[in-house]
C-alpha cells in the first residue's frame, strides 16, 4: 500500500470516527432525556453559551498553568475521571441492570471502571480512539439536549471564533496541544496510517508536526496533526506529509458541531428520518453532513500542510448544513435560529 493509499484510508477511519461521534449522540438523546440528564434549567436561555465558554476559558488556564508547574499527572487523572464518569452515563442506557448493588447498575459501574483501567495502564490508540468516541457521544448529547437552537448555535459561532484566535493569534491552543499528546489521554482521536504504528511506542511532542512543520497537535479544538518519525521537523511538507506515521485530530473538533446536530435533533420538529436506534431530522442530517464536509476540507489541507484552525470549517460545515436541513424542510429561518 503507497503513502498516498495509507493517507486516504487513515482520511476514510477519521471520518468513521467523526460518525461515531454523531450517531452516538443522536442514539444517546432520548435516553439521556429520560434520565433528566439536562445541565441547565433552561436550555433556551442564551447566556448558557457565555457560562460555557467562559468555563473552557478557565479550564484552558488551569491546564496552562498545570503544565507550567509539572503537575501533568493531576491533568491526566481529571481527564481519566471525567471519562468513566461519561462511560458510566452512556453504560447505564445500554447496559441492563442484571446486577444491581445500592442501586446502581453494577454491569455499567464495571465496564466503566475498565475503561479508566485502560486509560490508566494502556493507553494504546485504540483504547484511546474507541473511549473518545464513547465519551464524546456522551458529551455531545448532554450538551446538545441542554442547549437550545439559539444558545448552541451561540456556542459553535463563539468557539469558531475562539479557536481560530487560539491557534493564529496567541498560539496558546498550541502550547497547551504540546503538554496533552505527551499525557496519552483521551483528548485527540488517533488515527494511524500503518498497521504497526504503536502510540504507547510513538516518541513525545518533539516528533509531532502540526500542518506541515509546528511542533504540536490539536489539543480539542484547533486544526489536525501529524506524527511522523522518520523525518526533521523542518522539512516542508506537500508530498512528504503523505509519509505520515499517524494523524491526530482533537476530540473536541467532534463533539463541538455534534452538539449542534443532537440538538436540532432534539429540539426542532421538522422533517423527521425513522432510523433505528437514533433521533435523526432534516436539520440534523444536515448538520451532521455540512459537519464531515468540513472536515473532509480540513484534512485536505493538513495533508496540503496549509494550517488551519479546525472549528470554523467543522462548525462552520455544521451551521451551514443545519440551516439548509432546516429551509428544505419548511423550517423558517426564525425558527431555525432559535429566535
Amino acid at each position: 500500500m503507497n503513502d498516498r493509499t495509507r493517507v486516504l484510508a487513515a482520511v476514510g477511519l477519521t471520518v468513521l470516527l467523526f460518525l461515531g461521534v454523531q450517531l452516538g449522540a443522536l442514539a444517546l438523546v432520548e435516553p439521556f432525556d429520560a434520565s433528566e440528564r439536562q445541565a441547565v434549567d433552561d436550555p433556551e436561555n442564551p447566556t448558557n453559551s457565555i457560562v460555557y465558554f467562559a468555563i473552557i476559558l478557565v479550564a484552558t488556564g488551569i491546564m496552562l498553568a498545570a503544565f507550567k508547574f509539572d503537575l501533568q499527572w493531576l491533568i491526566r487523572l481529571l481527564i481519566i475521571g471525567v471519562s468513566v464518569m461519561l462511560a458510566w452515563f452512556v453504560f447505564t442506557e445500554f447496559l441492563p441492570p442484571v446486577a444491581e448493588i445500592a442501586g446502581v447498575n453494577v454491569p455499567a459501574a464495571v465496564a466503566a471502571i475498565g475503561v479508566g483501567a485502560a486509560l490508566l495502564w494502556y493507553p494504546e490508540w485504540y483504547v484511546i480512539d474507541t473511549t473518545g468516541v464513547l465519551m464524546g457521544a456522551g458529551a455531545a448529547a448532554l450538551f446538545g439536549i441542554s442547549f437550545g437552537l439559539l444558545p448552541a448555535l451561540l456556542l459553535l459561532t463563539v468557539l469558531a471564533v475562539y479557536d481560530a484566535i487560539s491557534v493564529y493569534g496567541t498560539e496558546h491552543m498550541l502550547d497547551l496541544a504540546e503538554g496533552v499528546m505527551d499525557l496519552k489521554i483521551p483528548v485527540v482521536l488517533v488515527v494511524p496510517t500503518t498497521l504497526s504504528y504503536s502510540y504507547l511506542a510513538a516518541g513525545s511532542t518533539d516528533d509531532v508536526l502540526e500542518d506541515g512543520g509546528r511542533k504540536a497537535a490539536d489539543d480539542g479544538d484547533g486544526a489536525a496533526g501529524a506524527e511522523n518519525d522518520d523525518r526533521n521537523d523542518a522539512e516542508p511538507a506537500d508530498d512528504d506529509e503523505l509519509g505520515r506515521d499517524a494523524l491526530f485530530i482533537g476530540l473536541g473538533d467532534a463533539v463541538i458541531p455534534t452538539i449542534l446536530v443532537a440538538s436540532a435533533a432534539f429540539f426542532l420538529d421538522a422533517g423527521t428520518i425513522a432510523v433505528p436506534g437514533i433521533v435523526l431530522n432534516a436539520p440534523a442530517l444536515g448538520a451532521l453532513l455540512g459537519t464531515i464536509a468540513g472536515l473532509l476540507v480540513l484534512m485536505y489541507m493538513v495533508l496540503k500542510g496549509r494550517p488551519h484552525a479546525g472549528l470554523p470549517l467543522l462548525n462552520g460545515g455544521a451551521i451551514g448544513g443545519y440551516l439548509l436541513g432546516a429551509v428544505a424542510s419548511g423550517v423558517s429561518l426564525v425558527t431555525a435560529l432559535g429566535l
